[in-house]
């Protein structure tokens, strides 16, 4: 078992020890070979305490010790084949339905309105389509927080039309997942309500609500929307956990009824047809016992304080292995988790075929680059992603299904990070397309995506309806001037993917003003193009993957499988420079930006398919 009195090697072999460290390398800005050449490697974790000042002290390494001894074996990365799966040819399609379509001009996306842009998605050539909420939800974070999991939210529809938009899905061959939000509900849902108001309903355990005084929180765990973790509730004198938004109250999963219920929602609608679910923040359901305070040298590190005592719980195994067991299984469910915080070999122990846990799951390491966080206002840099993703390509395992994406509902449009000269936009959103649609893994692209969609500039805090921005400025307000936190905010706010779609006469009151975005045609046909390519043969789902050149601004690398091979040349830098592959026994099927004098320009992509 690991101690104090382990090597630093030791703790990194580990596979909890392994992301914990690279982690905090990456947010440092420092290499890899820090902890793994020889000299520090061999080190005793009690010795290196005393050696370097500061936050590396005996409890924040006792703290790392802890989450590193809860998964301490190697979880093996296979070399086999992989094994074939609907999930693992499709390319999925997310619609935030809030500002997708808009069918009724309120200015708020709805169902007959995604309804109505079915043809449109089939001919563009999604396969499924990842619904964002659309249950019953007082909004206060846009639907993820739900009043009542078996109930349409009223402004988007019916019952009756999500029966009718499923039943037209799959009429076109293609399937449709739901978002699923367990670790927290609304404090407006039934369960809470009854929790709160009876002292004697069992309901009260589905909840972590702890008797005490307005003076005194029972712990020091921040939320991840600025602030406490704690709301109180001065008429019942409870603290309610809310590591979100205060009005999404945290589920206590130790609860066998609660888990019960959950699943007998999962079933319901599985029942109903549905292919499987997005599972939001999955990996935070299993909270220590005790809700111990946080570290504080941890949270300072992290950003957020308690992170420790939920990011990899001690039954997050159990409970994933249940859900699938007695929901997915019985109806041969899809799964995709969200699982902030975990890195390659944790989100190999959730998703390992032999595991039985997670088909696969949206590792964020790749949204920012090394030393920045959403909430910094700099330049993306693609030879990153380029590394990152060769590392997971390489070390993930065919026994695991890599998730491509490079847009959701949570972030800014990629396209305005990696440059901000809207001179190049066409160009960085069909690279970003050829390395989502052609790298080894499952593709997920978010709306507008294939629009060639990019971030707009808002000039007042009042046109921003992020609760998660929201509470950024309460925060900050005074700290920093007007100016500089619209700034940061331009920077980070997740609006920039909530702002209706081009195809929409009107937007939310809040958006009145903004300039809104024409559809890219030349973008739009490039996605067609690509996505049709992709389903010509099974290359790109289960191809080989080859490097040919991985030098500065340049990803050249080969898929090849039963004979059929591609090569694909990216350029990841704003200049141009010479080609790389000659292509003399190929043949050009893809060309983002055609030139004669074998150069490639700005961000520019090729395919070729040799003979």
């Amino acid at each position: 078992m690991l101690t104090l009195d382990s090597t630093i090697g030791e703790l990194y072999a580990t596979p909890v020890g392994h992301d914990l460290a690279d982690k905090l390398l990456m947010q440092l800005g420092q290499p890899r070979s820090m902890i793994t050449n020889p000299l520090v490697s061999r080190v005793k974790l009690r010795s290196a305490a005393k050696l370097v000042s500061g936050s590396l002290d005996p409890s924040f390494l006792e703290t790392v010790l802890d989450l590193a001894r809860r998964e301490e074996k190697e979880i093996p990365a296979s070399k086999d084949p992989v094994n074939p799966a609907w999930w693992k040819e499709a390319v999925f399609y997310q619609i935030y339905p809030r500002s997708f379509c808009d069918s009724n001009g309120d200015g708020i996306g709805d169902i007959p309105g995604i309804l109505s842009r079915l043809d449109y998605l089939k001919e563009l050539g999604v396969d499924a389509l990842w619904l964002s909420p659309v249950y019953d939800s007082p909004n206060d974070d846009n639907g993820y927080d739900i009043r009542d999991y078996r109930k349409i939210l009223k402004e988007f529809g019916t019952m009756e039309d999500f029966d009718r938009l499923l039943e037209e899905v799959h009429k076109r061959g293609m399937r449709l997942i739901m978002d699923l939000v367990i670790n927290h509900t609304s404090d407006e849902h039934p369960w809470f309500r009854e929790a709160l108001q009876d002292p004697a309903s069992p309901k009260r355990d589905y909840y972590f609500l702890k008797e005490g005084s307005p003076e005194k929180r029972p712990n020091n765990w921040t939320s991840f929307f600025s602030g406490p973790a704690w709301r109180y509730f001065p008429e019942q004198k409870l603290w309610g956990l809310h590591l979100f938004s205060s009005k999404q109250m945290d589920l206590n999963w130790e609860n066998e009824a609660l888990r019960k219920e959950i699943i007998d929602m999962i079933r319901w609608w599985l029942e109903k047809g549905v292919d499987g679910f997005r599972m939001d923040v999955i990996n935070y359901i299993s909270k220590d016992p005790g809700l111990e305070d946080g570290n504080t040298a941890v949270g300072s590190v992290v950003g957020f304080t308690g992170m420790e005592h939920y990011l990899y719980g001690p039954k997050l195994h159990e409970y994933l292995r249940q859900i699938r067991r007695e929901a997915f299984e019985p109806y041969q469910a899809f799964s995709v988790g969200e699982t902030p915080g975990l890195g390659i070999r944790m989100c190999r122990a959730v998703t390992a075929q032999e595991r039985k846990e997670l088909d696969m799951v949206f590792n964020f390491d790749h949204l920012e680059t090394p030393g920045h966080t959403r909430m910094d206002d700099y330049q993306y840099d693609l030879n990153f992603y380029r590394d990152h993703i060769l590392e997971w390509i390489g070390n993930y395992g065919t026994n695991c299904r890599l998730s491509l994406f490079f847009n959701n509902h949570d972030n800014p449009r990629m396209v305005s990070k990696v440059s901000r000269d809207p001179k190049v936009h066409r160009q960085v959103s069909k690279l970003l397309a050829v390395l989502l649609l052609t790298l080894p893994g499952t593709p997920f692209i978010f709306q507008g995506d294939e629009m060639g969609l990019t971030n707009y500039e808002f000039t007042d805090i009042s046109q921003i309806t992020d609760v998660e921005a929201k509470g950024f400025y309460r925060e900050q307000k005074g700290k920093k001037s007007e100016a500089e936190l619209l700034k940061t905010l331009n920077a980070m706010t997740r609006e920039h993917a909530r702002v209706l779609l081009p195809w929409n006469e009107k937007l939310l009151p809040a958006h009145e003003g903004l300039r809104q975005q024409s559809v890219r045609e030349d973008v739009l046909r490039d996605y067609r193009l690509l996505l049709k390519l992709r389903k010509q043969d099974q290359v790109f789902p289960y191809g080989s993957f080859e490097l040919i050149n991985g030098r500065k601004n340049c990803f050249v690398y080969r898929r090849r499988l039963n004979g059929i091979s591609y090569v694909v040349e990216a350029n990841l830098g704003k200049e141009e420079r010479k080609a790389v592959y000659p292509g003399k026994k190929a043949r050009l099927i893809y060309d983002s930006l055609p030139r004669q004098d074998g150069l490639m320009g700005p961000y520019a992509a090729r395919i070729w398919k040799e003979s």
